[in-house]
């Protein structure tokens, strides 16, 4: 099985310590939990902001499709014991990639001024171990989105939902027509871009 802790979190901070770049990593992982691990550091610019500066983030949402689900990893991904038709769903994720109004799959009291955003890819990937992977890369998303998305295609799965209608759904933008917010175990932030 493919390790779940590949996270592509980031973050920024401004410090004085005469520690050098290479060796912070070393020291900060040695005062941290060990659920968390500092893997590189490098000194950017005075502008750059980790959330802010970035151009493009890859999620994915990994739903396990088995009939019984897993004990250990039952806190890291979604259990959905029906099974899912696969290939509606590869239909339907497609509709997601381009630039949209995203306003239908926005939970209630967002902040974002705008709810346009940019998928450029979207995908369903399909494990052998009767888990499915969603992936969205985009320039941002809206808060619940990806979660948004995810129930929408477990619905599209169940055959709640025809794939085209997927299209109808975002040009609607109303969220009573997309699916349920799917819960947040089996959320992750994969991989961060800055260029």
């Amino acid at each position: 099985m493919q390790k779940y802790m590949l996270c592509g979190q980031v973050a920024n901070f401004k410090t004085n310590s005469n520690i050098p770049i290479e060796k912070l990593p070393l020291a900060l992982n040695a005062n941290l939990k060990k659920s968390i691990l500092i893997k590189g550091a490098e000194e950017v610019d005075e502008r750059f902001h980790s959330r802010l500066t970035c151009k493009r983030k890859t999620y994915r949402y990994i739903i396990n499709n088995s009939k019984y689900g897993t004990a250990i990893y039952r806190d890291l991904e979604t259990h959905i014991p029906n099974k899912l038709d696969i290939e509606a769903m590869k239909k339907a994720i497609k509709y997601f990639e381009g630039e949209h109004d995203f306003k239908a799959f926005k939970a209630s009291g967002t902040s974002s001024k705008s709810s346009v955003r940019t998928i450029y890819k979207a995908e369903i990937i399909e494990k052998p171990d009767e888990r499915i992977w969603i992936e969205l890369t985009g320039n941002g998303f809206l808060y619940n989105m990806v979660r948004i998305i995810a129930g929408t295609l477990v619905d599209v799965g169940m055959g709640k939902i025809k794939p085209e209608e997927i299209k109808e759904i975002i040009e609607l933008k109303d969220r009573q027509n997309a699916g349920k917010t799917l819960k947040p175990q089996g959320l992750y932030l994969v991989k961060v871009e800055y260029e």
